[in-house]
């Protein structure tokens, strides 16, 4: 009887052998790696989520500040190098361009940007057409006056300006760009017609701007 006790003590108290102890380190191994590897996925589509939210962010606020310029604007003035020249309204109502009331949309030698620059002062005198049309101008501008820039899109790639009809006759401006998403290009485009073209002050050749209607 006794030995009968003392068998059946010792089974119960048996302790995992060395196979089952392995075997239950590699089943929580694989459970382990299973579980990395999910937080892992899971942490890339939450980082390419904030990327592309960003980035549509980006598109979207480009989009309604470079499109309500247009608009309102009085001229498309030229494209002077790599940058967009627009007459953005005549203040004074002199019928004349000040420089305080000149845009350019800015992308860059690389064409990899996308930045407003205006000016918050400059001297009381006034800009020919032809002269919006150099590319030296902004430059002289620049060191002439006090400048401002907003960076609205600041990493893209491929920035285009495209016209109904070239500057200052345009009436209509399309700019395009690339943006990488999640390691592929995606194409967008921001379009905008001028409501107010002010071409009843160029003068016969489009060359210049007329005090008075032609």
């Amino acid at each position: 009887m006794n030995k009968f006790r003392q068998s059946s003590l010792s089974v119960g108290i048996r302790g995992l052998t060395l196979v089952e102890l392995l075997v239950a380190l590699v089943v929580t191994g694989v459970i382990l790696a299973g579980v990395v590897t999910l937080a892992h996925a899971l942490d890339k589509v939450h980082d390419a989520t904030d990327d592309t939210s960003q980035k549509q962010a980006q598109v979207r606020y480009a989009t309604l500040r470079i499109s309500e310029l247009i608009r309102h604007c009085k001229l498309i003035c030229g494209a002077p190098g790599d940058d967009l020249c627009i007459w953005r309204s005549d203040d004074n109502g002199d019928g004349k361009i000040n420089p305080i009331e000149l845009v350019y949309i800015e992308s860059g030698m690389g064409r990899d940007f996308l930045q407003l620059m205006d000016f918050t002062w400059s001297a009381s005198w006034n800009l020919t057409l032809l002269e919006t049309q150099d590319i030296n101008t902004k430059e002289a501008l620049a060191m002439a006056c006090d400048e401002r820039r907003m960076l609205v899109v600041p990493e893209c790639s491929n920035v285009q300006f495209a016209f109904d009809q070239a500057p200052p006759m345009s009436k209509s401006v399309t700019i395009s760009f690339e943006l990488y998403e999640n390691g592929m290009a995606r194409q967008y485009q921001i379009s905008a017609s001028l409501r107010a073209w002010a071409g009843h002050l160029l003068s016969a050749t489009s060359d210049a701007i007329v005090a008075d209607d032609d």
